[in-house]
This record gives C-alpha cells, structure tokens and sequence, in this order.
C-alpha cells in the first residue's frame, strides 16, 4: 500500500537532516498557508504536531499563516491545541450560508469561526504561550481596494493583477504586508521582492481582527478597518501577498516545517495562473514540506481535496458529509507521521522538493 505522506526537503533541511537526524529541536519555524478548506486534508497532522510532537521540545517556535494557516496558528498556541483544532474543524465543516450570501452574511460567520477557534481563554493563550509564538499575515490595502464597494474591488483586483503580472514588486502599489506578532517573539522576514512589511504585536484588543483581516478574502468578505495598534487602513486576506509563501524567516537558524497540500508552492494569489512566478531557492532551502500522497488524494471522495468551490458544487448535506469524511481520513497522515519519527524511518522517506524554484 502506498504511504499516504510524502516528505520533501530543501537542500539545506537535507543537508541538516542527514547531519542530525529527524527531531523536534531542529525546527524553529512553522508555516500554514491560505487556502480555506483545503486545510482539512491536514488535520490530521494539525491533531499530532502541536499537541504531541512538538510538546517535549523546548525553546521557541514561530508559527506563521494566512488566512486559513492563521486560524490553525491560533489553535496551536492554546494550551490544548488538540481542541482547539477540532473546534475550528467543526465550525468550519458546518459552515451554512443562504443561498445567495451576501458578504456581511459571509463575515458574520467568519466572525462566528473566529470566536468558536479562540474559544474562551484562546486571546491569553495566544499571549502569553511563551513557546510557541503566532504571526498572522494580513494585507493592508492602498488606493482602489480600500474600497467596501463591490465593483470598485472587481476593478482594483483587476488593476492588482495586471501589476503583478508585470513584476510581483507592484503588489505595493496597492497593499502591503502586515504581520501581526505574539508579544515577546522574534521574527525577521527575507523577501526576494522587498515588498513593504509593517511588523506589529498582538494584544487582547486586536487578536479577533487580525484573525479576520488574515481571512477576509476581498469581495467575498468585508475588510477589516481600525484595527487597535496598527495603521489606519482597509485589511484584508493575508493569502493575497503570501499565498504558499516565497519567504525565508530568521532570526535564529533552523528548518521550517510546512504540511501542505499541494507538493507544489504559489508566492501569492494573483501568481496563480502565472506559470513562470516560481518561488525562489533561498525561501526553500531549509524547508520540509509535509504533504498528502497522489495515492492519499486519489482515495477521498470525489478523488480531490476540499475547496470553497464545494459550497456552489454540492448541496448542503453532500458537503458536509465529504468534508467531515476528509477530516476523518487525514488522521491517517497524523498517525503516519507519529510513526515513522518515532521508529525512524523517516529518513528513508525524505526527497528532493519536487518544484523547480528560481
């Protein structure tokens, strides 16, 4: 039987790897992409990372996201991450809309995910874990797409994509990245394009809309605005600058685990069609990306991963009953995983990245 998990190394984490071997110390950094649902595929290895793998480490790790990876950071800084995790899970699994939603409907629920993920002590936890430290990647909006009009937004993701296609660096011509930190952490970001990047902290009074700016995709979702501690400013999804991510993160030295769900890696959101917009070697070489086999894929329903599409492809009671069976079935990638590091054989699943990089 094919491994339901395939495990890629850049040439630096390979390197490390065939040095020391595969354990906890050696990761310093943790990424969680956007994606929405397609989060679901990794639950399982959401379900045994931080509640058990990385649970006997010491020192600090930085858990980074956007969008959908943020909401998964938030649950796994709480002081019972397993829960947290089957919270948003659920909320998110079960979201219903109306038949033609429109965005407030569709913010007032990513508001409801929000609360639900936190849960009661989520905004002390995500404070005060002097472990594992949350950064949540937002974009801060200039120009056309401050706009809470929906053609105004139509015609400035438009303008937004025509920039990016010419160079990614005119992204700052109508956003910039915002990363919003755990108190006490420490985070430096190497961008290939030197996009501008605001560095702000978490507090009790900006958690909630940092979460939401992270996950509010434009249209789709109201922007979020006076975010306490940060410039004034229209924000929004985290995903649109850094989709998989093309970042290389200090200070300190380390590996960066990524489960993805894809064994492939988009910069932004605008580069997805733009087959040539490769991330670059030096974003990659410390990286060990985590992601479910072809085989794994292939034998879920409807031989796919989750996405948003499904709320328009499927009826209420098809999606659910799919996207509760996915999460289901990813516990195999948990267990998988727990395996093969504690028995070692994890050394002889390791391969090359299997994407060309610039």
């Amino acid at each position: 039987m094919a491994a339901p998990l395939d495990i890629y190394a850049g040439p630096g984490a390979l390197a490390t790897l065939r040095q020391h071997g595969f354990y906890p110390l050696l990761f310093n950094y943790f990424l969680g992409a956007s994606g929405g649902p397609k989060w679901f595929v990794l639950a399982g290895l959401d379900r045994v990372l931080f509640p058990e793998y990385f649970q006997r480490r010491g020192g600090q790790i930085q858990i980074i996201g956007s969008s959908a990876g943020a909401f998964r950071a938030a649950c796994m800084v709480q002081q019972d991450p397993l829960r947290a995790i089957n919270r948003l899970a659920d909320v998110y699994a079960h979201t219903v809309y109306s038949r033609k939603p429109t965005s407030k409907e569709i913010t007032d629920s990513a508001k409801h995910l929000v609360n639900h993920l936190l849960g009661e002590d989520g905004i002390m936890d995500l404070l005060t874990n002097e472990r594992f430290k949350a950064h949540i990647f937002a974009a801060r909006c200039h120009g056309i797409m401050e706009s809470a009009g929906r053609m105004s937004q139509l015609s400035g993701l438009a303008m937004s994509g025509a920039a990016n296609a010419l160079h990614r660096k005119h992204l700052q011509r109508y956003y910039s990245r915002s990363v919003f930190s755990a108190p006490d952490s420490r985070l430096s970001i190497d961008d290939p394009y030197h996009l501008k990047t605001e560095l702000l902290e978490l507090g009790y009074n900006n958690v909630k809309d940092a979460l939401l700016a992270s996950g509010a995709i434009p249209v789709v979702i109201d922007g979020v605005e006076k975010i306490v501690a940060a410039p004034p400013g229209v924000y929004r999804d985290g995903g649109i600058i850094d989709y998989h991510f093309d970042l290389k993160f200090g200070p300190e030295p380390g590996l960066v685990l990524y489960p993805h769900f894809y064994p492939h890696a988009v910069p932004g959101w605008f580069d997805k069609g733009l087959k040539k917009r490769l991330p670059h070697a030096s974003s990659y070489d410390n990286v060990v990306m985590l992601v479910p086999s072809a085989e794994f894929v292939a034998s879920l329903p409807y031989s796919k991963i989750p996405d948003r599409k499904d709320f328009d492809k499927l009826n209420e009671k098809a999606r659910i009953r799919y996207w509760e069976q996915v999460l289901q079935e990813s516990d195999r990638l948990g267990e998988y995983f727990m395996k093969i590091t504690a028995d070692g054989t994890v050394m002889d699943k390791i391969k090359p990245l299997p994407f060309t990089c610039q």
